[in-house]
């Protein structure tokens, strides 16, 4: 049976890893656009992600693969993924069931908090 997880080669040729071999991955609701989290990805965990209809990652600190919600049931269901002009990072638009964050929020980043960044405006724009 052929191992059907294997990046296709085109798509791996156009990737440009870290020097661990992965590349980002940012992943967004699909319908509302909110960002959910950042994981990363080598060719394993993409060919999985591309193939199986949920999201596979690669963890850097227990050096394993994880798929999303296998033990928490916060899953997501893969509506597409895109990958960016410079082939360092890609973009996996999903369905989000439950959590996205280890912590229990919707996203990772109402975990993390707003730094309070100055809001800038754009040139010819009024508030």
């Amino acid at each position: 049976m052929p191992d059907t997880t294997s990046l296709d080669p085109s798509i791996a040729a156009r990737l440009k890893r870290d020097e661990h071999g992965l590349v980002c991955a940012v992943v967004q609701q699909h319908d509302t656009g909110e960002v959910l989290m950042v994981g990363w990805m080598d060719d394993e965990a993409l060919g999985r992600t591309l193939t199986e209809g949920r999201v596979t990652f690669w963890s850097r600190s227990r050096r394993e693969y994880w798929r999303k919600g296998d033990t928490s049931g916060h899953t997501q269901h893969v509506k597409s993924v895109a990958l960016d002009c410079d082939g360092d990072a890609v973009l996996v638009r999903v369905d989000q069931v439950g959590a996205a964050c280890h912590t229990g929020t919707r996203t990772c980043f109402d975990a993390g908090g707003d730094l309070g960044a100055v809001v800038g405006q754009a040139p010819g724009t009024r508030a």
